[in-house]
């Protein structure tokens, strides 16, 4: 059928024809999908189960008239054989028509075939945002609570496990799957992956009997996962021929035929390449696994080897090499198996990867031109490419690069300020951006002493707002700022030594966050620092599902349903960079942890211990929490920077002026007294004997007066 005419009949069908036939045909996925989001948020329970489920119906039943229509049209031209005007001799401007009346009838047969099988094009085509909730499984997240109103309890945990294996930091999801375990009727087979793949299972149940040397049992799992992972394969390249995604700029709208034409290709050509990734790619993780394909055939020649099925073995070895030409330690087994078998017995590589490679390389050749001539920047996902694939320019290989890239990322740093600290975790090994742990600031005598601080001086409450427990009712809330702590110890309540720690820990957080995180000349000032101490009230803890410290972002609004972070009044838009120092680690719970912007979806965690900072930038690509503290006490020393003198703490000058005049007071005094000693021939006590005493006596009357407060 003609183009003009296959257009005609897409707008009859959505146009002329009714309601409920055309609804027969096909359910547009998104609008199924925002349907039920509407039914979900008006509580409509069975409307949001009955418009989810069919959303995600039609999104299969499209992905898979997509993969049948390509190979379909594909059969067809190969059918055909080569289009008129692209033989030898004919001149290039009528082998160009010829090229382009193949890509003409290509669009015919495509376009004809998913009209006769989804519909016309406004009934399969959705955007970008809407493909990503899909691929992030959002629509169970919703179907489980669907499910869970109207009593359907093992619906509900299958839901909640899918959404779950693909989100598996979401916070909230866990417990409800912890919950639905614990629920009489559900059943342990309910907890399973709607959306499973079939080349991961196989894969997975494959390596445990590999691991075990139980390699008669995990072949056909290997042949399994290796056939469903091209299958995978082909399924994501289909996709991959789609609309345009880039949203047209000026510049774009005024490029030439030849240029759009050529970012359409390279755009469809680099996501076919990136397919290896994606099948590689378990739900959930973060990275493929690296050489996924090839690897099979490295398992699978050992396998088939240690079983003696020697024409296998010697097949799988030599496709391996159609990877690896190179590699010395499969040609040598292949060498220990062609010896093994019984002469003239041999065995070539298979032909369907041998296609593979070569249709990967041609894609390859192609988008380096475009790398070289056009501009275009690409990351090979193959660590196989050969080496004289690259052009001149880009002989470094990409994938080296991007695998480097966390280290040129790193900013130039002088020595570190303190010997002792170092560098346990950086962004990258913490999965995010402008974060670090570092272990070492403080020694445990020191931790020891700023606790005691804490407990002495530390009143009920947050310390500058008077709030009893600003965040939970679970937990005893203890803050105490540096100059109620300084002042504390001139009414003769705390230690000066403890006092001093304080000051220091604080110092030494600063001049750390500020050595990893350089900013020009523009020195780190303190914006506010904070002695913080949670501890879980007694006998409250059980059945808790609430958060010590509730997720955010520190200088701006976390909004987790757009996903977005607010730079604007009441939040603390000065504040640059923040740490938390910790002191201690008797403890159950309290771990901080980062997430995405969803505010669920847990990224890292770090575990407090005396000593330990972790420093991290203020804005919304930081969002973070502290779990629930469920035994004992946490104490941690706050601190948040900025690069604005005007919001710099003058709190921290005072309190530093008032802790040196005592400093200065206690010595005149000390000298005093040991004049007084001197003249009266009595030997002089060991510095600061007098005055620890003397704060120790005044603790002591304090700490009867409070109990005998509690008793009344």
């Amino acid at each position: 059928m003609p183009p003009a005419q296959v257009a005609l009949l897409s707008l009859v069908l959505a146009c002329c024809l009714p309601g409920p036939l055309l609804a027969g045909l096909l359910q547009p996925f998104d609008r199924l999908y925002y349907s039920g989001l509407r039914a979900y948020f008006q509580k409509d329970w069975p409307a949001t189960e009955e418009s989810l489920l069919g959303a995600l119906q039609s999104r299969a039943r499209v992905r898979g008239a997509k993969v049948a229509c390509h190979a379909q049209c594909q059969a067809e031209e190969e059918d055909a054989g080569t289009a008129a005007g692209a033989g030898e001799g004919v001149p290039g401007h009528l082998q160009e028509l010829g090229v382009f009346e193949r890509v003409l009838r290509r669009a015919e047969c495509q376009s004809y075939c998913l009209g006769r099988q989804v519909g016309p094009p406004s009934r399969h085509r959705t955007t970008r945002r809407v493909e990503d909730e899909f691929r992030r499984r959002e629509p169970y997240n919703y179907l489980q609570l669907a499910y869970f109103q109207q009593k359907k309890l093992n619906e509900a945990a299958s839901a909640a496990h899918t959404f779950f294996v693909a989100n598996p930091r979401h916070l909230q999801m866990k417990e409800d799957i912890s919950k639905y375990r614990k629920m009489a009727g559900v059943q342990e087979e309910s907890f399973r992956d709607l959306e499973a793949q079939p080349h991961w299972e196989a894969y997975e149940a494959a390596l445990r009997y590999y691991e075990a040397d139980q390699y008669q049992e995990a072949i056909p799992l290997l042949e399994v996962s290796l056939n469903e992972s091209f299958k995978a394969l082909e399924e994501c390249r289909v996709l991959c021929e789609g609309p345009y995604e880039e949203e047209e700029s000026e510049e774009e709208q005024h490029k030439e035929l030849y240029e759009a034409i050529a970012d359409h290709y390279m755009q469809v050509l680099q996501c076919k390449q990136q397919c290896v990734l994606d099948i590689a790619t378990k739900p959930g993780r973060r990275y493929a696994i690296d050489d996924f394909l090839p690897s099979h055939f490295d398992l699978l020649h050992f396998a088939y080897g240690s079983v003696g099925d020697w024409q296998r073995a010697i097949e799988c070895a030599h496709t391996f090499l159609l990877f690896y030409p190179k590699n010395q330690t499969v040609t040598e087994r292949l060498g220990q198996y062609q010896s093994a078998t019984d002469e003239g017995l041999e065995a070539k590589a298979r032909e369907n990867v041998r296609l593979y490679i070569q249709r990967s390389l041609m894609e390859k050749t192609l988008i380096y031109y475009a790398v070289e001539h056009l501009d275009l920047t690409f990351d090979d996902p193959d660590p196989w490419t050969p080496e004289d694939l690259f052009p001149e320019g880009v002989r470094e290989r990409p994938r080296v690069n991007k695998k480097k890239a966390s280290e040129d990322d790193e900013p130039e740093r002088g020595p570190p300020p303190y010997d002792g600290p170092t560098v346990t975790e950086n962004a990258q090994q913490l999965n995010g951006t402008q974060r670090v742990v570092l272990d070492g600031l403080l020694t445990d005598d020191e931790c020891t002493s700023i606790i005691r601080l804490a407990r002495m001086a530390g009143g009920s409450g947050d310390g500058y707002r008077g709030r009893r427990s600003p965040h939970t009712p679970y937990e005893n809330f203890q803050g105490l700022t540096l100059l109620k702590a300084v002042k504390t110890v001139g009414e003769g309540l705390a230690n000066i030594d403890d006092a001093r720690h304080f000051l220091e820990a604080s110092e030494r957080a600063l001049k750390m966050t500020e050595w990893y995180f350089p900013t020009m000349d523009t020195p780190l000032l303190y914006s506010f620092t904070h002695l913080v101490c949670r501890a879980a009230v007694e006998g409250q803890q059980e059945g808790r599902s609430d958060l010590s410290h509730p997720v955010h972002a520190d200088n701006c609004i976390l909004d987790p349903e757009s996903q977005e972070c607010w730079k604007e009044p009441p939040a603390y838009i000065h504040r640059d960079y923040s740490a938390v120092l910790y002191l201690n680690d008797d403890f159950e719970g309290g771990d901080m942890f980062f997430t995405d912007m969803d505010a669920a979806t847990v990224t890292a965690q770090v575990r407090p211990q005396c000593g330990r900072l972790v420093a991290f930038s203020s804005g919304g690509e930081n969002p973070h929490g502290v779990r629930a503290v469920t035994r004992g006490q946490r104490c941690a020393i706050a601190l948040w920077f900025t690069l604005s003198p005007e919001y710099s703490e003058q709190e921290r000058t005072e309190a530093e002026e008032y802790l040196k005049q005592m400093e200065q007071s206690a010595a005149k005094t000390s000298q005093v007294e040991e004049k007084s000693r001197s003249e009266r021939g009595h030997s002089p006590e060991p510095p600061g004997a007098g005055e620890r005493g003397d704060h120790q006596a005044r603790n002591h009357k304090k700490k009867a007066s409070t109990n005998r407060r509690d008793e009344l």
